[in-house]
């Protein structure tokens, strides 16, 4: 294992670890290929349960922590907040701060959250001379949430400039509302929407539910569980989405660039390529393009980023993802949909939560613990 850190030691967040789990069964990778690449982890600050990032204006990197602050990533490590809406977000279960995106134009900073009554919230506020405005804050979209836990909340700009946003299905167990296969709810779903189009938001007018009156206009794709980190590859324009299974498997999903949307991933009929408790698998099922059981130390997949930096050369191209309990740092070669490679970086995060792609492309890894850590060559 080569890490390279001011502190081997990652202090876990238990409760978080078992609300996000809601198991203590493990995953095992099938047998992995050569590393593609030798790198060790950098530790480049430390941070109060960071749980997403984004890449800003002038080459910085915005780092949101659960509990409701946004912090800026320089040279000596994170700044005073930016951002702080602490008194009106609740992180019990899977709760709090959960994701941040700028627009292309670094005009927009979106943050994604759920309130005091645990509804998932997306809000808006310009941006001017790389500051934030707090005046300028307006909420464009929101989501009642049955439980606790699986409200997703990543958010991400698109190739074609659009917010995408992810929701799980609500959370409980087993998808009790049946609200993965339902395209009346935005839960359980990928969305698509133009949030400077309209207010407070626009829909686009190709999304693939459009002219279904009894499906939401906002939907993108859907059959997800708890899509927590989904992603698109800078290099080519795909999707990877990397979603949280019930209690046998973990799975990674794909779509290419040129994909109209409408995507039925599965759940809950399926839990990755199996039926789930007798369930049927759909006609359009698309399934994952990688899945792994929980044999060995994990239990819920960190979806990453397609790498395409420059530090390491050889990582160029593959996939790069996690497991929250077991930490390791694999790899996936992903060439027309097909995995051709899966490799295992020699590296161990500690609870990974998340990744982040810098505007280099360079790529961090955010453990629960506090940790964010880069990706350089050995």
């Amino acid at each position: 294992m080569k890490v390279r850190t001011r502190s081997s030691a990652i202090i876990g967040a238990l409760v978080l670890a078992a609300s996000l789990t809601l198991t203590t069964a493990a995953a095992q990778e099938p047998p992995a290929t050569e590393p593609p690449a030798e790198v060790v982890l950098t530790e480049v600050a430390r941070a109060q349960t960071p749980t997403a990032g984004a890449a800003g204006p002038d080459g910085t990197v915005w780092i949101a922590e659960r509990a409701g602050t946004v912090r800026v990533l320089g040279d000596g490590g994170l700044g005073a907040p930016v951002l702080d809406i602490s008194a009106e977000t609740t992180t019990d279960g899977e709760r709090g701060l959960l994701g941040v995106a700028f627009d292309p134009e670094f005009a927009h900073f979106y943050i994604s959250y759920t309130d005091l009554e645990g509804t998932s919230t997306i809000d808006e506020f310009a941006v001017r001379d790389g500051q934030l405005r707090p005046e300028t804050r307006r909420t464009v979209l929101t989501q009642e949430q049955p439980y606790a836990n699986h409200n997703g909340g990543d958010i991400r700009f698109g190739p074609d400039g659009y917010l995408y946003i992810a929701f799980g299905d609500g959370g409980s167990g087993g998808d009790p509302h049946g609200n993965g296969q339902n395209l009346g709810t935005m839960l359980g779903k990928l969305l698509r929407i133009d949030p400077r189009g309209g207010e407070p938001y626009a829909v686009p007018s190709d999304n693939p539910f459009v002219a279904d009156e009894n499906a939401k206009d906002e939907i993108w794709a859907y059959g997800l569980r708890n899509p927590w980190r989904f992603s698109f590859d800078a290099g080519t324009g795909d999707l990877l989405i990397g979603d949280v299974g019930q209690s046998e498997w973990e799975e990674i999903d794909w779509a290419p660039a040129d994909s109209p949307g409408g995507e039925n991933y599965g759940w809950s009929s399926m839990e990755g390529s199996h039926p789930f408790r007798g369930g049927t698998e759909p006609a359009n099922h698309v399934p994952p393009v990688h899945e792994y059981d929980r044999g060995g130390l994990g239990c819920s997949v960190t979806g990453g980023f397609v790498y395409r930096g420059e530090a390491v050369a050889d990582l160029v191209g593959h996939y790069v993802f996690s497991d929250y309990c077991d930490g390791t740092i694999r790899t996936l070669r992903i060439e027309d949909g097909e995995v051709t490679g899966e490799g295992d970086l020699g590296v161990e995060g500690g609870e990974v939560i998340s990744f982040v792609e810098d505007g280099d492309g360079e790529l961090y890894v955010l453990a629960i613990g506090g940790t964010i850590a880069r990706i350089d060559p050995a």
